[in-house]
C-alpha cells in the first residue's frame, strides 16, 4: 500500500479524468507509474549499452551513406 499527496492541480486533473472516463483514479495512477517505470528501464538499458564493450558504432557519415542522405 502506498499513499501519495498530489498538488491541487494534479488532483483536480485526475478527478476530472476519472469522472469523464468512468475509471478510478487508482487506475490512472497505476498506468502512469507503469509507463514511467518502463521508460526508466529503457533509459537504464540505453545507458548500459553506451558503455558496453561490444557496442556497434558507426560514424555520422556511414549512417548518412546507409540512409542515402
Amino acid at each position: 500500500m502506498l499513499s501519495v499527496r498530489l498538488d491541487a492541480e494534479t488532483e483536480q486533473f485526475l478527478n476530472n479524468l476519472a469522472s469523464e472516463t468512468q475509471r478510478s483514479k487508482s487506475f490512472f495512477v497505476k498506468e502512469a507509474l507503469k509507463n514511467y517505470m518502463e521508460d526508466m528501464q529503457d533509459f537504464r538499458d540505453a545507458q548500459q549499452r553506451t558503455t558496453a564493450e561490444n557496442r556497434n558504432l558507426i560514424s555520422l557519415e556511414e549512417l548518412e551513406k546507409a540512409l542515402e542522405l
